[in-house]
């Protein structure tokens, strides 16, 4: 007797989860999916500005216009083969009444009832409230519904499974480091069981005897990698001049250097773009906009480009850092502010980048932490011929309600692309903007 399959699941879905990636929907194998009235509400309210929760917002409502085609969405919709069926939920009144109980008549409380209705309505069936708001997710599970966050895109950072780009080898044959020192390099096999992952890093130790390396995947073969400056900027440990290693290696078109505060994430990551400068015709230097308490630019003074100054300020920082390298009177020093005047080298927000050509450039994307997987796909997407990718972000220091360590677009980004050839990654460790900061970052 052939075995029954078990109903399928109805997941309610949250303004937050469409927010988040547009094509949610879709990622609900067969189980069917329910849009309360109050979410279509809500979206309808994100649909007008610049930013990419905006251009999600609009997408979406793109999306499901043409999946109804001329057939109303309060009946149930097929979303396509080996997928479920979507439709409005309209009634959001049920017993218990979260407004009620809650003490405000608001679109989360709606949404709870719409969930709770469906409950009801389809007792045969798991009903999941699948919301990216910590806080409503508890509201749920108080009323006896099961929520859970939006899982897709999200990796499992477990202990042993976060990729730190660079691994320490202790005891090497002396005869094997002296071999790198005066050939270049070495074959993997003379060093280590498992061929390496494509451009990983390696401390290979010997007593007091050391050399930093790397696996080159066009020879196959463990190179040497050398301390070298990049504009003024000289690396001060390892990893640093690993990282300094992957933006200056042509063979690397997608870089991700991930570490705390005062590590010299985005400094090395401009100075090694600005030394490449005759290899683009222009360098980006590019972050999102995460406003204070997570208000809108618009609640700051003066024009558009007072709005943004501060968020972009830090980016001046570095560049500042870079120029103080070298006098005023200098030709470096003079060089930079020549790339600022021809916009060769340009500071702005991610917002303002969009249906831009990323062709023959270096894009440097700073706090990569604060976007979703769904963003950072679109931005490498648009790469074109000759250009070069630079994601850097602490995913420890994330400034959006909805993501955390293991759903925001850096995190993922390390985790899906590193063992391919034409990327690196970098962890950077070893604080080095000064003992104040290492002992912040340690300490509190």
């Amino acid at each position: 007797m052939a075995k029954q399959k078990s109903p399928t699941k109805i997941f309610v879905l949250d303004t937050s989860v469409l927010l988040f990636n547009s094509s949610s929907i879709r990622h609900f194998e067969d189980n069917d999916i329910i849009i309360p009235i109050s979410v279509l509400e809500e979206v309808d309210n994100f649909k007008k500005g610049n930013d990419t929760i905006n251009f999600e917002a609009r997408q979406f409502i793109r999306d499901l216009d043409e999946l109804s085609g001329v057939d109303t969405l309060n009946e149930w919709t097929d979303l396509g083969e080996k997928l479920g069926a979507l439709k409005v939920e309209m009634t959001e009144t049920s017993t218990p009444d979260a407004c009620k109980i809650f003490g405000e008549d608001k679109a989360d409380h709606r949404i709870l009832n719409a969930a709770t209705y469906t409950q009801t309505k389809y007792p045969d069936r798991k009903v999941i409230l699948v919301s990216k708001d910590i806080n409503l997710r508890i509201k749920a599970k108080s009323l006896n519904i099961t929520a859970e966050d939006y899982e897709h895109g999200k990796v499992k950072l477990g202990s042993s499974d976060i990729y730190m780009g660079k691994t320490t080898l202790a005891d090497i044959d002396k005869a094997v480091i002296d071999k790198i020192y005066n050939e270049g390099g070495c074959r993997p096999d003379e060093i280590m069981e498992d061929t390496p992952i494509p451009n990983e890093y390696f401390i290979l130790k010997n007593g007091k005897s050391s050399i930093l390396t790397y696996y080159n995947p066009e020879s196959e073969m463990i190179e040497r990698v050398e301390k070298r400056p990049a504009y003024g900027i000289m690396p001060r440990n390892a990893e640093q001049v690993f990282a300094l290693h992957a933006i200056s290696n042509p063979a690397v078109k997608l870089v991700t250097i991930s570490g705390v505060a005062g590590t010299g994430k985005t400094l090395l990551a401009l100075a090694g773009s600005i030394e490449q400068k005759k290899e683009f015709r222009q360098i980006y230097l590019a972050r999102p906009i995460v406003p204070l308490s997570n208000k809108d630019i618009g609640y700051l003074p003066g024009d558009i480009k007072s709005k943004l100054n501060p968020y972009m300020e830090p980016l001046w920082d570095n560049l500042k850092t870079i120029q103080g390298q070298f006098k005023e009177t200098d030709r470096d020093y003079k060089k930079i502010q020549e790339m600022v005047d021809q916009e060769k080298l340009m500071i702005t927000p991610l917002a303002y980048i969009r249906g831009r050509s990323l062709s023959n450039i270096i894009f440097i994307v700073d706090e990569a932490q604060n976007l979703t997987p769904h963003e950072v796909k679109t931005i490498i997407t648009r790469a074109g011929e000759n250009a070069k990718i630079i994601f850097t972000g602490d995913i420890k220091q994330i400034d959006t309600p909805y993501l955390d360590t293991e759903s925001n677009g850096l995190s993922y980004l390390i985790d899906k692309i590193h063992k391919h050839p034409i990327a690196a990654h970098v962890t950077l460790e070893k604080g080095e903007r000064s003992e104040l900061a290492n002992i912040a970052n340690e300490l509190l």
